[in-house]
């Protein structure tokens, strides 16, 4: 069986979209870089044509995927493990993110290559407000707020080594669907947390962010579980959370509030370049 490949997004989701959506949390990043694909045009994450691809198993179904937006890395769904070999047989890959197994499979044929990244993603099972609760309460972020939002995003993404290149792009998308939500102590806004468009029924908290003289306060958790709260509330099947495995704090915030893990992902490279996608 061989791939397929194309950058006509509506193609690729013609053929894979059912694919992704039976499987929509190990599928989460590929359906929502799709989504944003077919929301925001072909260049949504950099001047190149994205490339987008997809593997029949034996029984004619689809068993793997693939999305490269240039310049970050090729980012893998779930892909059958004899899909590999024809894979890199028709895309030479020196990057990859991917669930764990996938990634390590991939590497094993990069000599010296490294690790960039952990994450491990989780699903909220029952929500579990903190208690106690901190001072404050949430309220949704507004284009009054797109200054500071548009701060707070850049900060963040300096902090975790991402391009903050897309900022203004994401604060005008979630402030107009309302997928925004900030923490207020005081009057003061202290933290804030996103919520990605809803794809086939999920939905993802992403963007977790307090400034660090509002830290150590429960904000980031508080906010969290109200973005989560409201994502339940307005029909998502799923709510979803990728956490860096290096930092142990946010992955026990997390638990506490009822995110329980579902599979973790790599961002190896074979020289140690790698940039995540978001």
């Amino acid at each position: 069986m061989t791939w397929t490949f194309t950058d006509d997004v509506e193609a690729f989701l013609d053929v894979a979209g059912a694919s992704l959506a039976a499987r929509p949390a190990e599928n989460t990043l590929v359906l929502t870089v799709t989504a944003t694909l077919r929301r925001s045009g072909p260049h949504a994450y950099g001047d190149a044509a994205p490339l987008l691809g997809w593997w029949r198993g034996p029984d004619g179904e689809v068993a793997g995927t693939l999305v490269q937006t240039p310049p970050y890395p090729p980012l893998l769904g779930t892909v059958a493990p004899e899909a590999l070999a024809p894979l890199t047989a028709a895309l030479p890959l020196t990057s990859v993110n991917a669930d764990r197994p996938t990634a390590e499979a991939l590497a094993a044929g990069w000599p010296g290559h490294r690790v960039e990244q952990e994450q491990r993603l989780y699903r909220l099972g029952e929500l579990i407000p903190p208690s106690p609760a901190p001072e404050g309460a949430p309220r949704t972020a507004t284009t009054a707020d797109r200054e500071l939002l548009l701060a707070w995003h850049l900060a963040f993404a300096e902090e975790v080594g991402e391009p903050g290149t897309h900022a203004e792009r994401l604060v005008d998308e979630r402030t107009a669907s309302g997928g925004l939500t900030l923490w207020e102590a005081g009057d003061v806004p202290v933290s804030m947390a996103g919520v990605s468009p809803r794809v086939a029924g999920t939905v993802r908290v992403t963007t977790v962010y307090t400034p660090p003289e509002y830290r150590g306060h429960g904000y980031a958790a508080a906010v969290t579980a109200d973005a989560g709260r409201a994502a339940r509330e307005a029909g998502a099947d799923e709510i979803l959370l990728f956490t860096d495995l290096a930092n142990p704090t946010s992955n026990g915030v997390y638990q506490r509030i009822g995110f329980r893990p579902v599979s973790d992902r790599l961002l190896i490279s074979a020289q140690g370049t790698g940039t995540e996608e978001r």
